[in-house]
């Protein structure tokens, strides 16, 4: 990444944010990603949580039933966050230095989404 970039998260994430409550089924978590062409969505629990598509298929792999399973049960939790004014650098260190895809924008509340795809589509 060029050092001069001043891109910041504002720039780049994805919005409106998209969320699911913790008590929807799998299944639903999977048709949204699918229907809305992305890959995680914010768990409306209150607690920084998102559920992925890497969750959705380890908990397939696994066996679970995704009519039956909850969000809750396969979310991950205790996300880590950026805010709107963060520099794009500084988003793709995170990611790697806690080896994440996505990370929530939150301005007092959360507004959107960056992911490593958006991170991959500034730098080329």
């Amino acid at each position: 990444m060029d050092l001069d970039d001043r891109t910041r998260v504002a720039d780049v994430m994805s919005t409106p944010l998209e969320t699911l409550g913790a008590d929807a089924p799998l299944r639903d978590a999977a048709r949204r990603m699918r229907d809305d062409d992305i890959s995680a969505l914010v768990v409306t629990t209150g607690g920084g949580c998102i559920v992925t598509q890497s969750d959705v298929v380890g908990a397939v792999a696994d066996g679970l039933d995704p009519e039956t399973t909850a969000v809750r049960d396969v979310m991950t939790e205790d996300v880590e966050t950026v805010t709107p004014d963060l520099m794009m650098q500084e988003v793709a260190a995170m990611m790697t230095m806690y080896g994440v895809k996505h990370l929530p924008v939150v301005d007092d509340d959360y507004v959107g989404m960056v992911s490593s795809t958006d991170v991959a589509e500034h730098l080329s």
